[in-house]
Protein backbone atom coordinates (compact mmCIF):
# COMPACT_ATOMS: atom_id res chain seq x y z
CA UNK A 1 0.00 0.00 0.00
CA UNK A 2 1.25 3.55 -1.05
CA UNK A 3 2.45 5.76 2.23
CA UNK A 4 0.79 8.75 2.82
CA UNK A 5 1.95 12.27 2.89
CA UNK A 6 1.79 12.14 6.90
CA UNK A 7 3.61 8.45 7.07
CA UNK A 8 6.31 9.98 4.31
CA UNK A 9 6.93 12.80 6.57
CA UNK A 10 7.14 10.72 9.83
CA UNK A 11 9.86 8.80 8.15
CA UNK A 12 11.85 11.74 7.03
CA UNK A 13 11.44 13.07 10.64
CA UNK A 14 12.80 9.59 12.38
CA UNK A 15 15.65 9.64 10.00
CA UNK A 16 16.46 12.94 11.24
CA UNK A 17 15.80 12.29 14.50
CA UNK A 18 18.42 9.47 14.07
CA UNK A 19 21.29 10.79 12.15
CA UNK A 20 21.22 13.94 14.88
CA UNK A 21 21.63 11.18 17.50
CA UNK A 22 24.57 9.53 15.93
CA UNK A 23 26.31 12.61 14.92
CA UNK A 24 25.14 14.60 18.21
CA UNK A 25 29.16 15.08 19.41
CA UNK A 26 30.29 17.06 16.21
CA UNK A 27 26.67 18.44 15.99
CA UNK A 28 25.64 18.26 12.69
CA UNK A 29 24.45 21.62 10.76
CA UNK A 30 21.05 22.27 9.28
CA UNK A 31 22.07 21.94 6.06
CA UNK A 32 23.77 18.52 6.54
CA UNK A 33 20.93 16.98 8.82
CA UNK A 34 18.49 18.45 5.46
CA UNK A 35 21.02 16.89 2.82
CA UNK A 36 20.94 13.53 4.83
CA UNK A 37 16.60 13.26 4.58
CA UNK A 38 16.61 14.95 0.80
CA UNK A 39 15.29 18.09 1.66
CA UNK A 40 15.96 21.31 1.30
CA UNK A 41 17.12 23.49 4.76
CA UNK A 42 14.16 25.66 4.28
CA UNK A 43 12.00 22.77 4.00
CA UNK A 44 13.56 20.28 6.44
CA UNK A 45 13.44 23.05 9.04
CA UNK A 46 9.86 24.03 8.28
CA UNK A 47 8.79 19.94 8.38
CA UNK A 48 10.19 19.95 11.38
CA UNK A 49 9.09 22.28 12.99
CA UNK A 50 5.37 22.02 12.14
CA UNK A 51 5.61 18.01 13.05
CA UNK A 52 7.33 18.58 16.59
CA UNK A 53 6.45 22.10 17.56
CA UNK A 54 10.41 23.01 18.09
CA UNK A 55 13.36 23.15 16.15
CA UNK A 56 15.62 20.11 15.58
CA UNK A 57 18.37 21.49 18.11
CA UNK A 58 15.83 22.11 21.03
CA UNK A 59 14.35 18.69 19.81
CA UNK A 60 17.32 16.79 20.52
CA UNK A 61 18.11 18.39 23.80
CA UNK A 62 14.48 17.36 25.08
CA UNK A 63 15.53 13.45 24.24
CA UNK A 64 19.30 13.45 25.63
CA UNK A 65 20.03 11.28 28.43
CA UNK A 66 20.82 14.03 30.70
CA UNK A 67 17.53 15.46 30.03
CA UNK A 68 16.02 12.31 30.97
CA UNK A 69 17.73 12.19 34.20
CA UNK A 70 17.01 15.23 35.27
CA UNK A 71 12.73 14.42 34.63
CA UNK A 72 13.90 11.32 36.99
CA UNK A 73 15.11 12.51 39.80
CA UNK A 74 11.95 15.59 40.21
CA UNK A 75 9.87 14.41 42.70
CA UNK A 76 7.69 17.55 43.09
CA UNK A 77 6.37 20.02 40.22
CA UNK A 78 8.24 19.92 37.35
CA UNK A 79 7.68 23.16 34.68
CA UNK A 80 5.56 20.72 32.27
CA UNK A 81 3.54 19.93 35.51
CA UNK A 82 3.14 23.48 35.74
CA UNK A 83 2.13 24.49 32.22
CA UNK A 84 -0.26 21.43 32.54
CA UNK A 85 -1.76 22.76 35.59
CA UNK A 86 -1.71 26.46 34.67
CA UNK A 87 -3.65 25.39 31.35
CA UNK A 88 -1.03 26.87 29.28
CA UNK A 89 -0.42 23.67 27.13
CA UNK A 90 -2.97 23.03 24.50
CA UNK A 91 -2.02 18.69 25.71
CA UNK A 92 -3.46 19.67 29.07
CA UNK A 93 -6.38 17.46 27.90
CA UNK A 94 -4.29 14.03 29.21
CA UNK A 95 -5.35 11.25 28.41
CA UNK A 96 -4.15 9.34 31.29
CA UNK A 97 -7.32 10.69 33.40
CA UNK A 98 -9.90 9.42 30.75
CA UNK A 99 -8.59 5.75 29.84
CA UNK A 100 -10.80 3.07 31.31
CA UNK A 101 -9.37 -1.08 31.24
CA UNK A 102 -11.62 -3.71 31.70
CA UNK A 103 -10.44 -7.03 31.43
CA UNK A 104 -11.80 -9.83 29.38
CA UNK A 105 -13.71 -12.50 31.04
CA UNK A 106 -11.80 -15.67 32.07
CA UNK A 107 -13.85 -17.17 29.16
CA UNK A 108 -12.60 -14.83 27.22
CA UNK A 109 -8.98 -14.58 27.78
CA UNK A 110 -9.10 -18.33 28.03
CA UNK A 111 -10.72 -19.58 24.65
CA UNK A 112 -9.02 -16.67 22.57
CA UNK A 113 -11.44 -14.68 21.85
CA UNK A 114 -13.82 -16.98 20.59
CA UNK A 115 -17.70 -15.04 20.48
CA UNK A 116 -16.07 -11.76 20.04
CA UNK A 117 -16.66 -9.66 16.92
CA UNK A 118 -13.29 -7.33 16.24
CA UNK A 119 -13.78 -4.41 14.16
CA UNK A 120 -10.21 -2.74 12.58
CA UNK A 121 -8.94 -0.15 11.00
CA UNK A 122 -5.42 1.75 9.78
CA UNK A 123 -5.31 5.00 10.97
CA UNK A 124 -2.59 7.81 10.60
CA UNK A 125 -0.82 9.14 13.25
CA UNK A 126 2.19 11.35 13.68
CA UNK A 127 4.29 8.46 14.39
CA UNK A 128 3.02 6.42 11.23
CA UNK A 129 0.33 4.33 10.58
CA UNK A 130 -1.41 2.75 13.79
CA UNK A 131 -3.54 -0.58 13.27
CA UNK A 132 -6.78 0.60 15.62
CA UNK A 133 -8.93 -2.67 17.10
CA UNK A 134 -12.04 -3.07 19.63
CA UNK A 135 -14.91 -5.30 20.30
CA UNK A 136 -18.33 -3.68 21.49
CA UNK A 137 -17.09 -3.04 24.86
CA UNK A 138 -13.71 -1.01 23.86
CA UNK A 139 -10.03 -0.52 22.13
CA UNK A 140 -8.84 -4.14 22.13
CA UNK A 141 -5.48 -3.78 20.77
CA UNK A 142 -3.89 -0.74 18.94
CA UNK A 143 -0.22 -1.01 17.06
CA UNK A 144 1.83 1.08 15.40
CA UNK A 145 2.87 -0.41 12.01
CA UNK A 146 4.94 -0.14 8.59
CA UNK A 147 3.67 -3.38 6.89
CA UNK A 148 -0.30 -3.50 7.35
CA UNK A 149 -0.30 -6.99 6.76
CA UNK A 150 2.02 -8.30 9.65
CA UNK A 151 0.35 -5.89 11.70
CA UNK A 152 -2.92 -7.29 11.18
CA UNK A 153 -1.63 -11.54 11.51
CA UNK A 154 -0.14 -10.06 14.27
CA UNK A 155 -3.53 -8.90 15.97
CA UNK A 156 -5.11 -11.78 14.98
CA UNK A 157 -2.92 -14.30 16.39
CA UNK A 158 -3.67 -12.30 19.88
CA UNK A 159 -7.44 -13.79 19.58
CA UNK A 160 -6.78 -16.75 17.36
CA UNK A 161 -10.85 -17.42 18.04
CA UNK A 162 -12.71 -14.14 17.41
CA UNK A 163 -14.33 -12.84 14.10
CA UNK A 164 -11.94 -9.75 12.45
CA UNK A 165 -14.05 -7.52 10.25
CA UNK A 166 -12.76 -4.23 8.04
CA UNK A 167 -14.25 -1.78 9.34
CA UNK A 168 -13.66 2.18 11.20
CA UNK A 169 -15.60 2.28 14.34
CA UNK A 170 -16.27 5.71 15.95
CA UNK A 171 -14.55 5.02 18.70
CA UNK A 172 -11.01 4.30 16.31
CA UNK A 173 -10.88 7.67 15.07
CA UNK A 174 -12.17 9.10 18.67
CA UNK A 175 -9.05 7.07 20.24
CA UNK A 176 -6.67 9.47 17.73
CA UNK A 177 -7.57 12.54 19.11
CA UNK A 178 -5.34 12.34 21.84
CA UNK A 179 -2.20 13.01 18.50
CA UNK A 180 -4.66 16.61 18.11
CA UNK A 181 -4.78 18.97 20.84
CA UNK A 182 -7.01 21.51 18.33
CA UNK A 183 -9.38 18.35 18.33
CA UNK A 184 -13.34 20.35 18.50
CA UNK A 185 -14.69 16.79 19.92
CA UNK A 186 -12.58 15.97 22.83
CA UNK A 187 -13.05 12.26 23.94
CA UNK A 188 -14.62 11.97 27.81
CA UNK A 189 -13.86 8.42 28.22
CA UNK A 190 -11.54 6.13 26.46
CA UNK A 191 -12.77 2.59 26.78
CA UNK A 192 -10.09 -0.22 26.45
CA UNK A 193 -11.43 -4.46 26.42
CA UNK A 194 -8.39 -5.81 27.36
CA UNK A 195 -6.65 -9.69 27.21
CA UNK A 196 -4.20 -9.66 30.13
CA UNK A 197 -3.57 -11.30 33.37
CA UNK A 198 -4.15 -9.93 36.56
CA UNK A 199 -0.64 -8.81 36.96
CA UNK A 200 -0.23 -6.92 33.52
CA UNK A 201 -3.45 -5.49 33.69
CA UNK A 202 -2.28 -3.82 37.33
CA UNK A 203 0.78 -2.70 35.41
CA UNK A 204 -0.69 -1.61 32.51
CA UNK A 205 -3.08 0.50 34.68
CA UNK A 206 0.13 1.85 36.90
CA UNK A 207 0.96 3.01 33.44
CA UNK A 208 -1.54 5.17 33.09
CA UNK A 209 -0.45 7.16 36.14
CA UNK A 210 2.66 8.40 34.43
CA UNK A 211 1.46 12.11 32.86
CA UNK A 212 2.68 13.47 29.56
CA UNK A 213 6.03 14.92 30.27
CA UNK A 214 7.00 12.69 32.88
CA UNK A 215 9.13 9.12 32.83
CA UNK A 216 9.57 6.48 35.12
CA UNK A 217 11.56 3.82 35.98
CA UNK A 218 10.66 0.03 35.74
CA UNK A 219 12.00 -0.25 39.05
CA UNK A 220 9.04 3.03 39.82
CA UNK A 221 6.83 0.82 38.50
CA UNK A 222 7.36 -2.04 40.31
CA UNK A 223 6.92 -0.17 43.17
CA UNK A 224 3.89 1.79 42.09
CA UNK A 225 1.81 -1.77 42.01
CA UNK A 226 3.58 -2.57 45.55
CA UNK A 227 5.90 -5.51 44.15
CA UNK A 228 9.15 -3.51 44.80
CA UNK A 229 11.04 -6.91 43.61
CA UNK A 230 9.30 -7.31 40.73
CA UNK A 231 10.94 -5.41 38.17
CA UNK A 232 11.90 -7.85 35.53
CA UNK A 233 8.20 -9.11 35.45
CA UNK A 234 7.10 -5.58 35.40
CA UNK A 235 9.63 -4.82 32.22
CA UNK A 236 7.94 -8.17 30.83
CA UNK A 237 4.21 -7.13 30.94
CA UNK A 238 5.14 -3.89 29.88
CA UNK A 239 6.82 -5.36 26.87
CA UNK A 240 3.39 -7.32 26.01
CA UNK A 241 1.26 -3.78 26.13
CA UNK A 242 -1.03 -4.02 23.71
CA UNK A 243 -2.41 -1.03 23.05
CA UNK A 244 0.35 1.55 21.92
CA UNK A 245 0.44 5.30 23.32
CA UNK A 246 -2.93 5.31 25.06
CA UNK A 247 -1.22 2.75 27.72
CA UNK A 248 1.90 4.83 27.80
CA UNK A 249 4.71 2.74 28.15
CA UNK A 250 7.25 4.68 26.21
CA UNK A 251 7.37 6.46 29.27
CA UNK A 252 8.86 3.95 31.03
CA UNK A 253 12.66 4.26 31.00
CA UNK A 254 15.87 2.33 32.33
CA UNK A 255 17.26 3.33 35.42
CA UNK A 256 20.46 5.14 33.96
CA UNK A 257 18.22 7.35 31.80
CA UNK A 258 17.97 5.46 28.84
CA UNK A 259 15.24 5.10 26.99
CA UNK A 260 15.68 1.61 26.35
CA UNK A 261 13.62 -0.70 24.11
CA UNK A 262 9.93 -0.28 22.61
CA UNK A 263 7.92 -2.99 20.95
CA UNK A 264 6.93 -0.82 18.22
CA UNK A 265 10.91 0.53 17.19
CA UNK A 266 13.45 2.01 20.22
CA UNK A 267 14.05 5.14 17.51
CA UNK A 268 9.83 6.06 17.58
CA UNK A 269 9.92 5.60 21.81
CA UNK A 270 12.35 8.16 20.98
CA UNK A 271 10.26 10.11 19.10
CA UNK A 272 7.03 10.19 20.95
CA UNK A 273 9.14 11.07 23.94
CA UNK A 274 10.43 13.95 22.61
CA UNK A 275 7.41 15.21 21.19
CA UNK A 276 5.26 14.85 23.77
CA UNK A 277 8.01 16.97 25.80
CA UNK A 278 8.28 19.84 23.15
CA UNK A 279 4.22 19.81 23.30
CA UNK A 280 4.15 20.74 26.96
CA UNK A 281 6.82 23.66 26.42
CA UNK A 282 6.25 26.89 24.11
CA UNK A 283 8.89 28.05 22.10
CA UNK A 284 10.05 31.30 20.71
CA UNK A 285 9.52 32.02 16.73
CA UNK A 286 13.58 32.64 16.51
CA UNK A 287 14.59 29.03 17.56
CA UNK A 288 16.76 27.71 15.35
CA UNK A 289 19.06 24.34 14.97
Amino acid sequence: MEKTQQAINYDRIAQAIQYIQDNFQRQPSLEEIAEHVHLSPFHFQRMFSEWAGTSPKKFLQYIQIDYAKKLLKEEQRTLFDTHMLTGFSSTSRLHDLFVQIEGMTPAEYKHGGAGLRIAYSFQETPFGRCLVASTDKGICYMAFTDNEEDALQTLKSQFEQAEFVAEEKESHSQALTIFDPAAENPVDRIKLHLKGSPFQLKVWQALLEIPTGKLKTYKEIAEAIEQPTASRAVGTAIGQNPIAYLIPCHRVIQTSGKFGGYRWDPLRKTAIIGWEIAKQKPILSNETV
